[in-house]
């Protein structure tokens, strides 16, 4: 079946539908959504959104802030253009009707997080993300211009490969088409056409045994692109949040706000010994790149599966009425934090790198655009600054809604696609095939190329993954489209990338760490 609209949007997260909102006055919209549209990696989002709105601040402090936490690999550039032009976005967000946490003089109430040097963060309690994202939800279904499509998952872009070309490197002349798409309800297969096509897919978080990331967070939006020749960059600056609530069998894990160490809270070890000034002079407030490191090393030093949160000195109706959720979530554990310890473990949280765009959000591929976590836009550098993962994602869809705005009267429906081939293809017989590939996947990410690396690790995974990767290649081959053999085929595109780019990495930089390189030594290669 074929389907045609002016723009396609693939992801409903914060810069899918804040894009679509903006591009829907000059064009129809199409909105896919691996689940239903309020299941993305924004709703998650607990902390909140940076931004500068009241002196002491300034955009000189948030822009070196963003640079210090990224180890200033950063594009000065693209951060500058971000915190500047922040505070509109903000305005446009409480239009759409989104709601920020307020003191009783009426100005925002502002929180602190690690790495900032000032209170910049604007909050909605400590469900900030679900806030946002309700509120483009109610917009989007208002809007006559946009359709919604909830499960139907996007295969791969189409390209002028699909048209019998061959392309075997980046070619500037690769242009994007749309989409192939399967309606997950009914397994239908769709070729969707567009003239201006958004990857908004989110994040990579599942390819680690532990993540905070939702399950629909399988690196789509890079796997497709690196497949179709685009450019992908940065791909070895994973971020870690250190304060995952420790408890096992629990997927996703349950964040612990950095805001609440920023309103107070203290890491210690089992030991009860508060441990992270030995590590940097902003102690539990450091970037979090440092804390997870730090965390890791209490960890191997004593022998424990955790560390833990300490919120007994807080004031506990502050600690309540600030982080309702988080507070409800721990005492249904038995946790009662004005007696016990909240214990917290790293997870895997954070892609930096991802598709390669420049300030208006294109990427390599003509008429693609990539914003949020799938892209790599230079603001993140070797590491996020706490909270400027929603600046990023509203600021790069307003500026990539102007671009497509501007451009979209001279792209053209490219005629004569091909339907999607899946003749002669079957349902795997035994879907142990997918499953176990998917478990050692994983296992060989979390234990060779997680917080801490090395070159012998690096090596290793590389080899391991080559086997599970010719595997699965095959099984694609002869399989009939699925969900499942897709998201694992796409991880595994996402795991070469994090080896390879981290390999040529000779430094340890930002998120990146390398037993082999001690930080301040060695240099990358190209």
């Amino acid at each position: 079946m074929e389907l045609k609209y002016d723009f396609l949007v693939i992801g409903s997260g914060i810069a899918g539908l804040s894009f679509a909102l903006k591009v829907a006055d000059h064009g129809s919209v199409c909105v896919l959504s691996k689940t239903r549209i309020e299941e993305t990696n924004t709703r998650y989002a607990q902390g909140g959104i940076a931004a500068v709105t009241y002196e002491p601040d300034n955009f000189e402090k948030h822009i070196e802030d963003t640079l210090n936490a990224g180890s200033y690999i950063n594009k000065r550039e693209i951060v500058e253009m971000v915190v500047h032009e922040g505070p509109q976005q903000i305005e446009q967000l409480l239009q759409w009707g989104t709601r920020f946490d307020k003191t009783d003089s009426g100005e925002f109430e502002l929180a602190k997080e690690g790495g900032h040097t000032e209170k910049r963060i604007l909050h909605h309690k400590d469900n900030t993300g679900l806030e946002i994202q309700n509120s483009l939800v109610r917009n989007a279904h208002a809007h006559p211009n946009i359709t919604i499509l909830d499960h139907y998952f996007a295969i791969d872009l189409i390209t002028q490969h699909h048209l019998g070309r061959i392309v075997t490197r980046y070619d500037e002349d690769t242009t994007c088409f749309g989409a192939y798409a399967i309606n997950l309800k009914n397994q239908v297969l769709h070729t969707i056409l567009a003239k201006t096509t958004l990857l908004a897919t989110g994040g990579t978080g599942n390819l680690y045994q532990t993540t905070t990331n939702p399950e629909i967070a399988t690196g789509d939006g890079v796997a497709m692109v690196y497949r179709a020749k685009g450019v992908v960059e940065n791909m070895e600056f994973v971020q870690f949040h250190p304060t995952a609530l420790y408890n096992p069998g629990e997927n996703p894990s349950f964040l612990i706000s950095e805001a609440v160490r920023g309103f107070g809270a203290v890491l210690r070890n089992q030991n009860g010994e508060a441990f992270m000034d030995k590590y940097d002079s902003r102690g539990s407030l450091a970037p979090r790149d440092i804390v997870a490191r730090a965390i890791d090393t209490e960890m191997k030093i004593h022998g424990h599966d955790y560390v833990e949160l300490d919120c007994r000195h807080l004031d506990q109706e502050s600690l309540f009425n600030h982080f309702p959720n988080i507070y409800k979530k721990i005492k249904t554990l038995g946790i009662n934090p004005a007696e016990d310890p909240i214990p917290v473990l790293f997870a895997a949280h954070y892609q930096c790198g991802g598709v390669k765009v420049n300030m208006h959000g294109e990427s390599s591929i003509k008429n693609l655009y990539a914003v949020g976590e799938v892209a790599s836009t230079g603001l993140h550098g070797g590491n996020r600054l706490a909270s400027n993962s929603l600046l990023e994602a509203v600021v790069f869809a307003d500026r990539a809604a102007k671009d497509a705005i501007a451009r979209i009267g001279s792209v053209n429906y490219q005629e004569n696609i091909p339907a999607w081939n899946d003749e002669g293809t079957t349902h795997p017989e035994e879907m142990i095939l997918i499953t176990q590939n998917y478990r050692e996947m994983r296992q060989i990410m979390t234990n060779y190329v997680g917080i801490v690396r090395s070159d012998m690790r690096l090596h290793r995974a590389l080899l391991r993954l080559g086997i599970i990767y010719r595997e699965t290649e095959d099984l694609y081959k002869k399989s009939k489209i699925s969900q499942t053999l897709c998201e694992l085929r796409n991880l595994i595109n996402i795991g070469y990338l994090v080896i390879k780019m981290a390999l040529r990495r000779k430094e340890s930089r930002g998120l990146h760490y390398n037993l082999d390189y001690p930080p301040g030594e060695g240099k990358t290669t190209n």
